[in-house]
């Protein structure tokens, strides 16, 4: 299981996470929801080891992360699926992977290969084409095939449907949820509320920084004030 408890960041005097609390479990989805500036994002970069937290714990399986650089903790089990995919536009879809699993061996970048063209055949079809010229809904599905070739036990994915158009947001949100029904932890950060609820099983509910909320899918659900938050009075009418 992936646990941060307490985890505070600053940059500089700005103080980006006060305490922010959540578990990841395997074969699970974690959302976490919140407004710009929340501290979503930083906290999947803490989590990373892109940055360093001023306190907290970072978990993962009873070991801590903490201090530790973003290839160490790639090695040991987390992969972050960037906000805006960040795929790079002028190599192959297959060197784009390939650069996902700099840190695997070679059987199990392999291995890995075939998962990520198994979960989304586009990229086999488009493998020796410049990602470049995949569609945005392609390149995020690049962008999950890149984080799953280190072989994580939990993959972290930042605004996934951002830019997309609405229907292929369900796609892309149907293949978060194929993702976890093999097992992996998923921790998501994700702006459209009512896509990241159809497929996630617990919620974090994050405001300035602090965690303010945290329970399953049903539970939050049936809490008005993230309903109203993140949903519109119409759902809560509903």
């Amino acid at each position: 299981m992936l646990e941060v408890s307490d985890l505070h960041v600053r940059y500089g005097k700005v103080s980006a996470v006060t305490n922010i609390g959540l578990t990841v479990q395997p074969g699970r989805i974690t959302l976490v929801l919140g407004a710009n500036g929340a501290g979503k994002s930083t906290t999947l970069r803490t989590i990373a080891g892109l940055v360093q937290p001023t306190s907290g714990k970072i978990v993962l399986d009873g070991e801590s992360l903490v201090g530790l650089k973003a290839n160490r903790v790639v090695g040991r089990g987390i992969s972050l699926v960037p906000e805006g995919r960040q795929v790079f536009a002028s190599l192959t879809v297959a060197e784009n992977l390939r650069i996902g699993g700099y840190t695997s061996t070679k059987e199990k970048r392999e291995k890995n290969t075939e998962l990520a063209y198994e979960l989304f055949p586009i990229l086999r079809e488009r493998k020796d084409g410049p990602a470049g010229l995949l569609s945005g809904g392609e390149q995020q599905m690049l962008a999950f095939g890149r984080g799953l070739m280190s072989d994580p036990k939990y993959i972290m994915m930042d605004e996934p449907s951002m830019g997309l158009a609405p229907a292929i947001v369900d796609t892309v949100m149907g293949s978060v949820r194929e993702i976890a029904d093999r097992g992996l932890g998923v921790l998501m950060v994700e702006q459209n509320a009512e896509a990241g609820l159809r497929v996630a099983d617990d919620v974090v509910v994050v405001n300035r920084g602090e965690s303010v909320y945290s329970g399953s899918v049903e539970e939050a659900r049936s809490h008005s004030s993230v309903v109203l938050a993140f949903l519109g009075e119409a759902a809560l009418e509903a």
